[in-house]
């Protein structure tokens, strides 16, 4: 591979010579071979559009030249354009906690690029990154990026499963089925109430999620490496925001407290934990599905999922409800995301928070894996499975527990003993009853009748 000299404050370092970055990049490869795995897209893609609104404010404000402020914005904007634009940024999620080595990349990248229009150098330091600090480019990038993805991928997504639930509710909610408590039998439900249930609590989740948009869309831009703003135009903040607003369709401001947004990762912490209610809710729905998709035989058969795989390498035949297995493993994985946001929460430490990075990428994953696996579940599960109604109607007949509804005549001990008379005799209840009890048999099936008794009250 053909090298070129690059020298940064440390010195001289050989760089790829087709490499758009610099000395300190290529510092950053060397010292954090870690996992291979590179700061999200998202975030990346967040940061150069933060970098086109800083160069925008910078050039207005006539502390960069107003040409290299256009080029640089150009560049970032253009790049952001490119398929293969994550190809000039390697540097590893482990890297130094400030997200410096990933600002500094960007950096150079545009540095490299808006020199090569103008024909004359750009500085990466003095241009590109003028009245900026990794202390607040980044964790001002992580804000972004979320409220980005929030808006375009990851609302819309679960508003479509919510779309999906109710659609589906209402084309089964004429079928009955046996609750269940603790996985046992309980008072008959409609498949239309359970379904329901779901909507609610994605909804409950959109809601959520809605309620930390306006803080996400407050920015440390401006606070520079304490908060105090050193080496930034007084107007540079508010102008900032309203460039980057300009440039992607949400209304940003700056932070009422640089300090608290440069020292605390508090906001994303909170986004997480919406994050984390929203994998647990996904979680309930696919292991419903799972539970009522089981058998077809031996369990409880009450759905029959699509078929989209040959379920096992060795038993022909078999079926598997991938899709609410993959959304199980995407609810763990989320889970397991929030746990470590929570972590990097903690190490704000004085004025600056050390695990930038790790919390840009756990977020940006939950959001993305969410985002997929909500149009998955919503498409592939709840909207083409389809109801094995003899199940149902099997297991309704023979389900002792619908004596309850008999316990304001009867009482509830008498309704035990019919209870346990059927359950032992595998009978229905209804000819227990009509044996054991005083009450005409064409008022016991109103009573008993399942579908009555999924209306509530007496």
């Amino acid at each position: 591979m053909n090298k070129r000299i690059e020298i940064d404050s440390m010195g001289e370092l050989e760089v790829p010579s087709e490499a758009l970055f610099g000395a300190q990049t290529q510092r950053a490869i060397n010292n954090f071979p870690v996992s291979g795995t590179r700061m999200p897209e998202a975030f990346i893609r967040a940061l150069l559009l933060c970098k086109a609104a800083a160069a925008e404010a910078n050039a207005e404000l006539e502390v960069i030249p107003p040409k290299i402020g256009k080029a640089i914005s150009q560049v970032a904007k253009e790049l952001v354009g490119h398929d293969s634009f994550m190809t000039h940024f390697p540097v590893d999620i482990y890297q130094t906690g400030s997200g410096t080595s990933s600002n500094m990349n960007a950096n150079e990248v545009l540095s490299s690029l808006a020199s090569q229009r103008l024909g004359e150098p750009v500085s990466p330091n003095d241009h590109v990154n003028f009245g900026q600090s990794s202390n607040d480019i980044i964790p001002t990038s992580i804000h972004v990026s979320a409220a980005l993805e929030l808006d375009t991928k990851l609302l819309p997504a679960l508003k479509h499963l919510t779309q999906a639930i109710e659609e589906k509710a209402e084309s089964v909610d004429g079928y009955v089925k046996t609750g269940r408590t603790h996985l046992m039998d309980a008072m008959p439900v409609r498949m239309g109430q359970s379904l329901r249930s779901w909507g609610t609590q994605i909804n409950q989740n959109i809601e959520l999620l809605e309620s930390v948009r306006p803080i996400l869309k407050s920015l440390a831009q401006g606070g520079t490496a304490v908060g105090t703003g050193v080496n930034a135009h007084h107007q540079f903040s508010a102008l900032f925001c309203k460039c980057l607003s300009n440039n992607t369709s949400i209304t940003f401001c700056p932070a009422d407290n640089f300090f608290t947004h440069i020292g605390t990762q508090d906001i994303a912490v909170a986004l997480s934990g919406k994050l984390k209610g929203s994998a647990v809710s996904i979680m309930k729905i696919a292991n419903d599905l799972r539970w009522m998709n089981s058998g077809p035989l031996a369990g409880l058969g009450e759905i029959e999922l699509e078929a989209l795989q040959p379920g096992s390498s060795i038993m022909p035949g078999k079926v598997n409800p991938v899709i609410p297995e993959s959304a199980a493993m995407v609810a763990a994985q989320v889970i397991g995301n929030d746990a470590t946001i929570t972590v990097g929460g903690h190490s704000g430490n004085f004025e600056l928070n050390v695990m930038l990075p790790v919390i840009a990428h756990n977020l940006l994953e939950s959001i993305k894996l969410l985002s997929n696996v909500a149009i998955l579940l919503a498409d592939r599960a709840i909207a083409t499975f389809t109801v094995n109604e003899k199940q149902l109607e099997m297991a309704l007949s023979r389900n002792p527990i619908l004596v309850t509804a008999l316990n304001p005549i009867i009482g509830y001990l008498k309704a035990a003993d019919i209870a346990k008379k059927a359950y032992k005799q595998g009978r229905a209840v209804l000819d227990v009853a009509d044996e054991e009890t005083d009450i005409d048999r064409k008022d016991l099936e109103k009573l008993l009748d399942p579908r009555k008794l999924t209306l509530g009250g007496l």
